[in-house]
C-alpha cells in the first residue's frame, strides 16, 4: 500500500464509491443500458486499485493490461450508450 500517498488513495476509493452510486442511481432512473455501459469502467478502476494495493507487484502486472482493456471497452460502451440516448424517441 506504500505505492500511493494517503491523499491519492482517498481519491481512488472515493471515485470507485462515487461511480458505484452513479450506476445505481442511473439504473433507478430506468437507464439500464447506460448503467451497464458504466460497469467496465468500474471494474477497470477496481483493477487499478488492486494493483496499487499490492505495491504495484510485478506478479500482478496483467492487471494493468486488464485495466487498459476495460478502460477501452468502457469508453466504447459509454459512447454507444450516449448515442442510443441521443437517438431514442422522445416520450409522449
Amino acid at each position: 500500500m506504500h505505492a500511493l500517498s494517503l491523499g491519492t488513495w482517498w481519491i481512488h476509493i472515493a471515485s470507485v464509491i462515487e461511480w458505484s452510486i452513479a450506476i445505481v442511481l442511473i439504473q433507478k432512473r430506468g437507464l439500464t443500458g447506460l448503467a451497464l455501459a458504466m460497469l467496465p469502467a468500474l471494474i477497470s478502476a477496481m483493477a487499478a486499485c488492486t494493483w496499487h494495493l499490492y505495491d504495484n507487484s510485478e506478479t500482478l502486472r496483467p492487471l494493468v493490461t486488464l485495466q487498459a482493456a476495460l478502460t477501452l471497452t468502457g469508453n466504447i460502451a459509454l459512447a454507444w450508450a450516449a448515442w442510443q440516448l441521443l437517438n431514442r424517441p422522445a416520450p409522449e
